[in-house]
């Protein structure tokens, strides 16, 4: 096969100057100016110092803690709706001591249901970030 270049003469200026180029360089390494250094290779992992490292061994640890308070929370919310005898009631109080107060046992079968279901997400939640937390 043949190949041809084109009439204008691109491919003979870049290999000429590619060819001047290699030639410069050849020179300066053999007289002992070398120009261009060699690049240094740099780590992908950046070492992380001791105060990082504790940080993120604090937030490991709080989210430990948060993990235990609600599975606390989770069994203490099983062993009331288990526990129940229909003659249970449901307080919610605010900071200004407004209350709100029901015996229904629907009501608050639903909203034990609902408490439970969400404090399960979160659990589910927080126990994937522990899994996948990097010191």
């Amino acid at each position: 096969m043949e190949t041809k270049t084109k009439a204008n003469g691109v491919a003979k200026n870049q290999s000429a100057t590619v060819k001047k180029e290699v030639q410069k360089k050849l020179t300066q390494d053999a007289i002992g100016k070398n120009v261009t250094p060699e690049p240094k290779v740099i780590s992908q992992k950046s070492e992380i110092s001791l105060d990082e490292r504790i940080q993120k061994f604090e937030k490991l640890r709080g989210l430990a803690t948060q993990r235990e308070r609600l599975a606390e929370t989770l069994t203490e919310l099983t062993k009331f709706n288990y526990n129940q005898d229909g003659s249970s009631s449901f307080f919610i109080r605010d900071s200004r001591h407004l209350e709100f107060k029901t015996t229904n046992s629907n009501l608050i079968k639903l909203v034990t249901s609902h408490l439970q279901s969400t404090l399960e997400q979160r659990k589910a939640e927080i126990e994937q970030q522990i899994v996948q937390f990097e010191l």
